[in-house]
């Protein structure tokens, strides 16, 4: 047992403790790990928010800032009746880059979605409670409510904006 505790105090004197750590995605962080994250975040936000609104300057159509701050081709579209919990909705997506390139050949479909119990995008999710059946919106995504800082792990890099053109089915 002293063995084991000798080994163990040797080890962990001789680790370099200058040497970040950075703990696995879901991992726990410091505080002062989590404010420069959180301030790096904030930055990040209120440059895309800057440049979608230069981008949106230069369009023909009208956007309109919501209240889960993105942007829909709709006014008033975040104030309309909700859809409720367990509703269920069927829905389909294309994903564009602020260049307006298409990011994949073809739309992410979802068929009898029960609100409350899928996982997607929060900016998609949020927009689909709002909508009804059979209309279609472009929405104007900051990368936070998009694919974040880890992107998709596919197509889409990390911290990227998106132009999300959503329709329910």
């Amino acid at each position: 047992m002293k063995k084991i505790l000798f080994i163990s105090v040797l080890s962990l004197m001789s680790c370099n403790r200058n040497t970040q750590t950075h703990p696995p995605v879901g991992g726990i962080l410091s505080k002062s790990d989590l404010d420069v994250s959180k301030e790096r975040m904030k930055n990040l936000n209120a440059q895309e928010r800057m440049l979608i609104q230069e981008w949106i300057n230069g369009q023909p159509v009208k956007f309109y800032s919501t209240q889960l701050n993105y942007w829909a081709d709709k006014e008033g579209f975040d104030k309309r009746e909700k859809r409720q919990d367990n509703s269920l909705v069927s829905y389909s997506y294309d994903l564009y880059d602020f260049d307006q390139t298409k990011i994949y050949d073809q739309p992410i479909q979802r068929r009898d979605a029960k609100f409350g119990h899928f996982d997607e995008l929060k900016a998609v999710e949020n927009a689909l409670r709002f909508m009804q059946d059979g209309e279609e919106v472009t929405l104007l995504v900051p990368s936070s409510l998009a694919y974040g800082t880890y992107g998709d792990e596919k197509k889409i890099g990390n911290d990227i904006p998106l132009i999300i053109k959503l329709k329910v089915l």
